[in-house]
């Protein structure tokens, strides 16, 4: 893995660490698909940092837990700025 992949997986895992931002804003920031972001959280951290992937993964949970609510949300939103 090169030097540039490992920085942007750090810089991204930092970031997801301290904020919780979701996959699609990190991949909006830093210019890159929410692919690339999933594979480089879901999998290229767990080789390069094992307890900051851990920690990662306990925020991948809680997004799962609450994107029922987010998505009725965003929807209810949208159909009150129609009206």
């Amino acid at each position: 893995m090169d030097k540039y992949m490992m920085d942007r997986i750090h810089k991204e895992a930092d970031q997801m660490l301290e904020t919780k931002m979701t996959i699609r804003q990190l991949a909006k920031i830093h210019g890159i698909s929410k692919s690339t972001v999933h594979k480089d959280l879901n999998e290229r951290l767990l080789e390069l940092d094992p307890k900051k992937h851990e920690k990662i993964k306990e925020i991948f949970q809680e997004h799962i837990e609450v994107r029922h609510i987010r998505g009725g949300e965003s929807t209810r939103q949208k159909y009150l700025n129609c009206s």
